[in-house]
């Protein structure tokens, strides 16, 4: 059974950060070992406290996890301050699997979650990804655009831009770092069960480079499952609720 490990923050009420990961991993067949950054106090209708855990208790859970498994792929969200990052640049940077990043600091709502400062260390990580996979609001913070509405990505690694809405298609966009571009597209759902469908897109990515899949495969399959758990969302909690994240059952 391939195993990957998810660096990220804890989501109390289950729709996001490491219970989505773990949650998507299953989907996939794909067994999950987690370092948890932070813990959050929120649910469906926003987030109400977050406490960062200390970075030597991380490192810990780090130290325990490689020591005992093998790690098939790494997918990294919440880094919510310059320590976390620092640990988990020098964790990553002679690793020699697949590993994701989230970079999780603009939210679906368009709200910073991360100070510029914190941003410029974030981006150090980029050269050892093999992929990463802003939203439009995080694209748009990194990256310049162009007068198609492209954008002009230079990094030195693949990029997913995710939740580009052009008329009743939904896209994400893979810029690979020579340049080329790939559209992936499904149709749009217009919903408000959205909430940690960025969590879920990346982890499925992880997970299915994890089995050997190439990334245009990795990134179908993912989008193909962002799609259906948005539509079959079970629509739980009464603000921004979680999408269906066990599709069996349900896949269209």
């Amino acid at each position: 059974m391939k195993t990957i490990l998810i660096i990220a923050g804890s989501d109390s009420g289950g729709g996001a950060g490491i219970q989505a990961d773990i949650k998507t991993a299953e989907y996939f067949k794909v067994f999950s070992t987690t370092a948890i950054t932070a813990v959050t106090a929120q649910n469906s209708l926003g987030v109400e406290a977050v406490f960062d855990l200390p970075t030597d208790f991380i490192q810990k859970q780090l130290d325990a996890i490689t020591k005992d498994f093998k790690i098939n792929a790494v997918k990294i969200g919440m880094l919510s301050n310059k320590d976390v990052i620092d640990l988990t640049y020098e964790f990553i940077k002679d690793l020699k699997i697949p590993i994701i990043l989230d970079p999780v600091f603009i939210s679906k709502a368009g709200s910073t979650l991360m100070s510029d400062e914190n941003i410029s260390y974030l981006k150090n990580i980029f050269e050892f990804a093999t992929i990463i996979t802003p939203n439009l609001y995080e694209a748009k913070k990194l990256f310049k655009t162009k007068p198609n509405g492209d954008f002009e990505v230079i990094a030195p690694c693949d990029t997913v831009i995710t939740n580009i809405k052009n008329g009743n298609l939904s896209i994400d966009k893979l810029y690979y770092k020579n340049g080329l571009i790939k559209e992936f597209k499904t149709k749009f759902i217009d919903s408000t069960n959205l909430h940690g469908t960025g969590c879920s897109f990346s982890t499925a990515i992880a997970a299915n480079l994890a089995l050997g899949k190439n990334i245009e495969e990795a990134i179908l399959l993912a989008k193909n499952y962002i799609y259906n758990a948005i539509k079959f969302a079970p629509k739980l909690g009464n603000g921004k609720g979680p999408i269906r994240h066990n599709l069996n059952g349900f896949m269209s």
